[in-house]
């Protein structure tokens, strides 16, 4: 079909059909909307056939026009070369002019990697007409401008198992490829068990990991400790030639998803107050959900009556859970979707903390004004998170990352003890790191925007005034 004229493909209509294959001048299609394998033909130049199937064979079912493509995907298009009078580029054609723009913006991405000290990566795997692929993305801060960049580093395909192994090795690669090796500072996964034991794997141990190591496992005098020879001899094989990933970072969101699924529903379900109401309630709503995503009239009925699309819930995506639940259990997720909101945008890593901290403040401040049925519910997920994120929460770069955030600073620190303890951190960071030259040249000030939902979801205290603290002192 490529150079040629259908009428199929931009017909409003079009997306209630599968094109099939293409004969002469007829084409071959399978409506979607038939039971089994409905399949039928029409000309090129003509779409007439299928409009009188839908008439006749689905004149109950109210049909959607098909929203056509995007400007900037038109834009895209546009720029492809394309034959004599053909509107679309042949595949070809395509296929080299892609090639050709890969090429010169993987030059370009690497001359640019080549003036930065440290940058960040985030990787995920997902699957797809089953196949799976791997994504990378790169993050990393000018610093002349001070503007946060990202870019889509690779999306390569994997075959076989996910296994720790396959993971690591492909990480490696595309950061080696990249000349990335000694440049990423953390890389941010889920919590895969797959991600999680490749990192414990593969990271080399720190100078202050051995120290930490050695504390907690240095026996006594009177102890004494038997090693399997085998296992050290295997282990010192096995290190030779071993891959070295960079710090590993949990995803924030999908800690907290599944913060709002399992540890929620677990307290629930072994609560004897909501666990009956519990049940009842997600198995009706399971009902519902179940009958709108499999039946188009029920979904389009549904659609008629609320004036609305009934959200479907998935275990990543959690927050569409809050639309469509009990009055209590929203009451008492609410904060947990408007956390997910942010942290799921485009924001530093220095959101996280004064997000966790604020998150957990406001989910107790709802405890008052539930029913001794859900009352125990805030506890449960204050605990839940703070254990989740009990590495993070006293962590170092954590705490640094948000007091040298110009949108948060030390404001999110309620703790007087707490706030000073950052402060002299912050101090000695800089004293440590960036010496105040003889003659500073002026740096631009960084720009933040807030959303009205993350202005709405953080309220601070005013703090009183304080002398300025710089790294002189």
């Amino acid at each position: 079909m490529e150079g040629e004229r259908c009428s199929f493909f931009s017909w409003k209509y079009g997306h209630y059909f599968e094109f099939l294959s293409t004969k002469d001048f007829n084409i071959k299609v399978r409506c979607t909307l038939c039971v089994g394998e409905k399949v039928l033909s029409t000309f090129k130049n003509t779409t007439s056939n299928l409009k009188k199937h839908l008439e006749s064979q689905h004149g109950t079912v109210k049909l959607t026009e098909r929203v056509p493509p995007s400007g900037p995907f038109r834009a895209i298009i546009k720029k492809i070369p394309t034959s004599v009078n053909a509107e679309l580029p042949h595949r070809t054609t395509f296929t080299s002019y892609l090639e050709k723009e890969f090429t010169v913006m993987e030059r370009n991405l690497k001359t640019t990697l080549n003036e930065i000290d440290f940058v960040s990566t985030t990787t995920d795997i997902w699957t797809a007409n089953n196949r799976s692929y791997m994504g990378v993305t790169l993050h990393w801060i000018s610093r002349t401008t001070l503007e946060r960049h990202k870019v889509a580093l690779a999306c390569r395909r994997i075959r076989g198992r996910h296994t720790y192994d396959v993971i690591g090795t492909e990480i490696e690669n595309i950061h080696s490829s990249y000349g990335l090796l000694n440049k990423v500072v953390a890389t941010v996964t889920d919590n895969g068990s797959n991600f999680v034991k490749g990192f414990q794997v593969y990271h080399p141990v720190t100078e202050s990991d051995d120290e930490t190591e050695e504390e907690e496992s240095t026996p006594k005098d009177d102890d004494v400790t038997f090693s399997d020879l085998s296992e050290i001899l295997s282990a010192e094989n096995e290190s030779d030639g071993q891959l070295s990933l960079p710090p590993h970072r949990r995803c924030a969101s999908h800690t907290i998803s599944i913060i709002c699924t399992r540890d929620v529903e677990k307290h629930l379900t072994t609560n004897a107050e909501s666990r009956a109401v519990y049940r009842s309630s997600t198995a009706k709503c399971t009902a519902l959900w179940t009958k709108s995503s499999r039946s188009t009239l029920a979904s389009e009925t549904v659609e008629e009556i609320s004036k609305r699309k009934l959200l479907i819930p998935t275990s990543t995506r959690w927050n569409s859970f809050f639309d469509a639940f009990l009055h209590e259990y929203c009451m008492a997720m609410k904060p947990l979707t408007a956390a997910l909101d942010i942290l799921q945008g485009d924001c530093p890593y220095g959101t996280l903390l004064p997000t966790l901290e604020v998150l957990m403040q406001k989910i107790l401040a709802v405890k008052d004004a539930l029913s001794r049925m859900t009352a125990g519910l805030p506890d449960a997920i204050v605990q839940a998170i703070q254990t989740r994120f009990a590495g993070v929460l006293d962590d170092k770069d954590a705490l640094l990352a948000a007091a040298s955030c110009p949108k948060f600073k030390l404001r999110w620190l309620r703790d007087a003890g707490r706030r000073e303890r950052v402060k002299q951190l912050l101090t000695a960071e800089c004293c440590t790191t960036a010496p105040v030259p003889k003659n500073p040249a002026s740096v631009p000030s960084a720009t933040t925007s807030s959303s009205q939902g993350e202005m709405d979801f953080f309220t601070f205290e005013a703090e009183p005034e304080e002398e300025t603290y710089s790294a002189e002192k």
